[in-house]
């Protein structure tokens, strides 16, 4: 417990500037900064974790922990070919915003209302990148998974990103500033943090949309044996386009309660429509429980029997999305593998992998009865801080 609050404490200490591994690939400019491209390598202390990380969108392309047998893995999707990022449609690995998730009718007022007015001097449109104009999703069209970030600081296990956002961008008010810090700890931990100040009133709801598979595509391509736990009683309502309906359900008694440890799986046949019309699996975003002297206890953990590769996540955010991987294959949309996980002659399936965000509650701007402050600017800054520690399940 003194090591993970040690790793907690962190996340908030100052940044010593020293060499780390930097790539860099001599391409054309894009977007805001000449090195879209650029990757840094970094790694925990004692060697058990390392991972590799790409200026746009701060993206996450590599994360490599030990298996059962000692053997390094890469859990997460992404691409070899790294100007495939640019045009990606799945969102692998980047953090997301100005404002995550998704935004009803790309329309939220400011101070948030209820119903909000489709026109107003408080009120604002985002572009609408999802479901024909209904909603826009992860901050529109080009949103943070889209810039080139700054790479401000680094170290040999600890990198990071910075990005301004000018007022008016994607609609959204406000010039806002973010900084991003991915740090490698002994133990296989990670733990990252999102700072965020604004010149002006503006919705800030950040994420890291990393797609997990702990077996790397190796034994098994379904995470349907993987076990989870979340310690979370209600879910966020939404409709058949995952767009919030303003309800919270209670998990009790549905498909939608892990507060006990179960397979992915057990339930999954009762899934029907909880990702949206028409689809099976989860989209969902779970509130966590405020438990009174919940201590160092993870707000949510999953594994896998084959690799024996475990996670357990602390953050202070409090709700999390997780996504299983529903539709990341289509008759006209295929991905391949890396080649350290198959690829390229094999391709991201199908409930292959799984997203988890923790995040806000999503779509909060249009949903003020929540209670849930999501406007920020002068005096009230953004913070999102979570500890990722993996180990080998017993």
């Amino acid at each position: 417990m003194a090591r993970l609050l040690a790793i907690i404490v962190l996340l908030t200490a100052p940044i010593i500037c020293a060499a780390a591994s930097l790539t860099r690939v001599g391409l054309k400019r894009w977007s805001d900064d000449e090195h879209p491209f650029d990757t840094v390598t970094i790694e925990g202390p004692d060697g058990s974790i390392r991972s590799r990380h790409l200026s746009l969108g701060a993206t996450t392309i590599n994360m490599w922990v030990p298996d059962k047998y000692g053997q390094m893995r890469d859990l997460v999707a992404g691409y070899d070919n790294l100007t495939m990022y640019l045009n990606g449609t799945r969102y692998f690995g980047p953090v997301v915003g100005r404002y995550a998730n998704r935004i009803k009718n790309g329309t939220f007022s400011i101070p948030p209302t209820r119903y909000t007015p489709t026109s107003g001097p408080n009120v604002y449109h985002i572009p609408t990148n999802e479901n024909n104009g209904a909603d826009t999703l992860h901050g529109g069209i080009d949103g943070f998974d889209h810039r080139t970030w700054v790479i401000d600081a680094q170290t040999s296990n600890s990198v990071t990103y910075s990005y301004v956002d000018p007022d008016g961008r994607e609609g959204f008010p406000g010039t806002v500033t973010t900084y991003v810090t991915y740090t490698l700890h002994n133990g296989s931990t990670w733990s990252f943090k999102m700072s965020a100040s604004a010149d002006s009133a503006t919705p800030i709801l950040l994420s890291s949309h990393d797609y997990w598979n702990f077996d790397a595509w190796n034994e098994s391509t379904s995470i349907m044996n993987y076990t989870l736990q979340l310690s979370g009683s209600r879910v966020i309502e939404t409709d058949g386009i995952l767009v919030p309906t303003g309800g919270l359900q209670d998990v009790s008694g549905t498909a939608y309660d892990f507060r006990t440890a179960r397979t992915i799986g057990s339930m999954f046949n009762d899934t029907a429509g909880f990702c949206g019309t028409g689809c099976e699996g989860y989209d969902t975003c779970w509130i966590y429980d405020d438990v009174p002297g919940r201590g160092a206890e993870p707000k949510m953990s999953v594994w896998s029997g084959n690799s024996g590769i475990r996670l357990d996540i602390w953050s202070n955010q409090p709700a999390a999305q997780v996504y299983t991987c529903n539709g990341i294959q289509t008759a006209n949309v295929t991905m391949p593998r890396k080649a350290d996980q198959g690829g390229p002659g094999a391709v991201y399936e199908n409930h292959s992998c799984m997203v988890i965000e923790q995040e806000g509650w999503i779509d909060a701007i249009n949903n003020p009865q929540w209670g849930q402050d999501q406007i920020y600017g002068p005096g009230r800054g953004y913070l999102w801080t979570s500890t990722y520690r993996f180990s080998i399940q017993q």
